[in-house]
């Protein structure tokens, strides 16, 4: 599995300006794949079932559009703090045991319970790493718009990003 680092992204000016439409990351990267690669522009095709990391502000800013975050995190992590967005689900993606993580066999099939195929998501975890391997599962289950948070939860706070606790609102019932 690879990972393509959609580097252009990290500007917002690429992806935030008022002049270009806010598209799916893998209109980006095919796009730039076959300007940078002309000879191997059929290649596009594979390229699209390969998980897209995109920077935490980019995610933001698809968040923003409309995009629906998808917390792969374990129910604990994510009741502690999540991203705050309008459409968030949190279904995850390993569970932990004493033997250690698990990877959750019903995971797509919760996914696809509550997201069709070509539903545009944000995937992330604490780190970037679980949802990196969600992501994957989820373009090659046949999702046509899933990319990968880079940086998780840990990113999306160092920028100072709005949070939500949900153990907060318990207490305060």
């Amino acid at each position: 599995m690879k990972c393509y680092s959609a580097f252009f992204l990290h500007k917002p000016k690429y992806v935030l300006s008022s002049k270009l439409p806010l598209l799916s990351p893998h209109f980006y990267i095919s796009s730039w794949f076959s300007q940078a690669n002309p000879a191997r522009s059929h290649h596009i095709s594979s390229l699209e079932a390969e998980a897209i990391t995109v920077d935490v502000k980019a995610a933001k800013g698809f968040l923003e559009s409309g995009y629906v975050y998808l917390d792969v995190r374990t129910v604990e992590e994510f009741k502690k703090g999540h991203v705050q967005t309008e459409k968030i689900l949190n279904i995850p993606y390993m569970f932990n045991t004493p033997e250690g993580r698990v990877k959750n066999p019903k995971f797509l099939n919760e996914v696809s319970a509550v997201c069709k195929e070509e539903d545009h998501l944000v995937v992330g975890c604490q780190s970037g790493v679980r949802s990196l391997s969600a992501t994957a599962d989820l373009l090659n289950a046949g999702f046509k718009d899933a990319s990968n948070m880079g940086g998780g939860y840990i990113a999306w706070v160092q920028n100072g990003f709005p949070l939500k606790v949900e153990e907060e609102e318990k207490a305060q019932l």
